[in-house]
């Protein structure tokens, strides 16, 4: 399989990720903020979950989609601001404009983060390498933020990549470094491998990505299920997803694999208010309303289990959303142990001036 896969034309794709975007955006607003430890979201009083981070804040262990709460108790002088999505929109718009001078295959992630593939650029540079310096550069120049950037010849690589030296980093890992990267890659490095996963990795002996290519693709399967096959396949350096524009919001979720199995409501309860919080914020964000509620369910014996709800309107509405989802887990609920719990609004109804990004997916591993 490999050796058919790796015959595919090389591709040269770029991921810029903006550095702490919301609060990088804050700070450059408002001089008073500047060096300071800043969450963008949540609360002083502990309500909420934190949108974005500072760099000066994560030194304390603060971090986006963690509770205001914690993040009060690592950092008890940061300060909080409160998101203001629309300017944060503006200025993802300026940015995919500059993305837009090199190509027009553009796949965005979030409002800060994003695929492109230069291939075949506009302008005819040819180095990838040189249109994400100039990218880094015009963003810099126009907006007064920095990114970082990852280049390479598939989309895994290059968003991992992408984190290697930030803030205001550029790196690039070519096609002949993939796969000797790759092995090298400690698991929890592994875009899609959390903390419970790299967990059950490091149970099995499997500490990096060399320690995962000993595996066959039968024992991939068999140890993690379909994602599995993923894996096998990016250990080798194989990810043939294109980059895809202008891809429709088709769904927005949230959803979290405990440490420890839940087995009751009083337990289970807390945790969908957390997803739901994540959720809302990430609608009002994207300015989308849904008709139906999803929960969805896996159990300790990895049985899983999705039930949903539907409204004759739309809904962004906090309340109205944790009171489907606690009633689709009431009703529903059997009698084993639960590690999982993932709250997502889909079947969407833009708003007049919304346009969607992309098919986003909040997930908590």
């Amino acid at each position: 399989m490999a050796e058919i896969e790796n015959i595919l034309p090389l591709r040269k794709i770029i991921h810029i990720d903006m550095d702490a975007f919301y609060a990088s955006v804050e700070q450059r607003d408002n001089p008073e903020l500047r060096g300071k430890p800043l969450v963008v979201g949540g609360s002083p009083d502990g309500r909420g979950v934190v949108a974005a981070a500072s760099y000066e804040v994560r030194k304390f262990g603060v971090h986006s989609a963690m509770s205001a709460m914690q993040a009060r108790k690592l950092c008890p002088h940061a300060i909080f601001v409160k998101p203001r999505f629309a300017v944060y929109k503006e200025v993802s718009r300026a940015i995919r404009e500059i993305f837009s001078r090199y190509t027009d295959l553009i796949e965005p992630l979030s409002l800060d983060e994003a695929y492109l593939d230069v291939t075949q650029d506009k302008l005819n540079i040819g180095s990838a390498m040189d249109i994400a310096a100039a990218i880094k550069r015009s963003i810099k120049e126009e907006l007064n933020l920095t990114a970082s950037a990852g280049v390479s010849v598939n989309k895994f690589v290059a968003k991992i990549a992408s984190d290697i030296n930030k803030p205001d980093g550029l790196k690039f890992i070519g096609p002949s470094s993939v796969e000797g990267f790759m092995e090298k890659l400690p698991v929890e490095k592994f875009h899609g491998v959390g903390k419970v996963t790299a967990q059950r990795m490091k149970a099995l002996n499997l500490h990096t990505g060399a320690d995962l290519k000993q595996l066959t693709m039968e024992e991939m399967t068999r140890h993690f299920g379909k994602v599995g096959t993923f894996y096998y396949n990016i250990v080798r350096g194989i990810d043939n997803r294109p980059v895809q524009p202008d891809r429709e919001t088709k769904s927005i979720g949230a959803e979290d694999t405990f440490e420890r199995d839940l087995s009751s409501m009083e337990e289970m309860s807390p945790e969908i208010d957390k997803l739901v919080e994540k959720v809302v914020s990430r609608l009002r964000q994207y300015q989308l309303k849904g008709r139906t509620v999803t929960l969805k369910v896996k159990y300790s014996d990895f049985k899983q289990i999705t039930r949903n709800r539907s409204f004759t309107e739309p809904i962004d509405d906090a309340d109205i959303i944790r009171k489907a989802s606690l009633e689709l887990l009431e009703n529903n609920i059997i009698d084993k142990r639960i590690r999982l719990l993932g709250v997502t609004v889909s079947n969407f109804d833009p708003l007049p001036n919304a346009k969607p990004d992309n098919e986003a997916q909040l997930k908590l591993f």
